[in-house]
């Protein structure tokens, strides 16, 4: 389960945010590209938007819980 304490400094504010435990993967870029990028020094992604649609919220969503080791979370603030 994602822990908002370790997240990346990277992310926007706001609910959404990827931790220290991700694995660079891609797969929430390919779910949810409009809202998260991959920092390339530091080989992870990051929320660089948050979801201001239903649509990007289902996206982003999605892409959390399809997350394979539980990197990102949804209650960042």
């Amino acid at each position: 389960m994602a822990d908002a304490t370790n997240k990346y400094p990277e992310n926007v504010a706001g609910p959404y945010y990827v931790d220290d435990q991700c694995i660079d993967c891609d797969l929430c870029r390919e779910t949810a590209p409009a809202n998260y990028k991959r920092n390339d020094d530091g080989g992870h992604s990051f929320v660089y938007k948050q979801p201001e649609s239903p649509e990007e919220e289902a996206l982003c969503k999605e892409a959390m819980e399809g997350c394979p080791v539980e990197a990102i979370g949804a209650d960042g603030g």
